[in-house]
């Protein structure tokens, strides 16, 4: 089965009454659990962004807590996914700000775990990209927060 554009499925969901809307959502929602949790962001969270921030950053300490550090190899594998959960989280919220507040505090966090993550070229590579990343964010935010930003660059710097 062939998905159809988004042009049409809105144009199909105008002419939909408010009941059959909600079962569709609520049919969507059973899915997949990146549905549910997109749903959760928009009804109980997108009100109040900063509280949005806060929670994930709590739920990005609780990961790094949860790091196997036996070896560089469980390092990676956590981090890694831990840089997947805070880009699915920016890709809900949608606004560049938030992104680059939770990249910087992954940075933040990353840069202070122990051990240190100067003895792994891949882990400096991650850190590193995402500084960039953040940077290039930054960079088509508004002038106060691109500077309120970038005080916070300066201070992690580069590996």
């Amino acid at each position: 089965m062939k998905a159809v554009s988004v042009v049409t499925i809105k144009k199909e969901l105008q002419h939909r009454s408010s009941e059959e809307l909600i079962q569709l959502c609520l049919r969507l929602s059973k899915f997949k659990k990146e549905n549910k949790e997109l749903l959760t962001y928009l009804l109980f969270e997108a009100h109040d962004e900063s509280g949005y921030v806060v929670a994930v950053k709590t739920e990005i300490d609780e990961q790094f807590d949860a790091i196997n550090t036996n070896s560089f190899f469980y390092i990676k594998k956590s981090v890694r996914k831990i840089l997947r959960n805070i880009k699915k989280y920016a890709r809900y919220s949608q606004k560049k700000e938030t992104e680059a507040e939770l990249l910087l505090y992954f940075c933040k966090q990353l840069k202070t775990f122990k051990p240190s993550l100067k003895n792994n070229t891949t882990l400096i590579n991650i850190y590193n990209r995402q500084m960039a990343l953040t940077e290039k964010i930054v960079e088509k935010l508004h002038e106060d927060l691109q500077y309120d930003f970038g005080l916070e660059i300066e201070d992690l710097g580069y590996l």
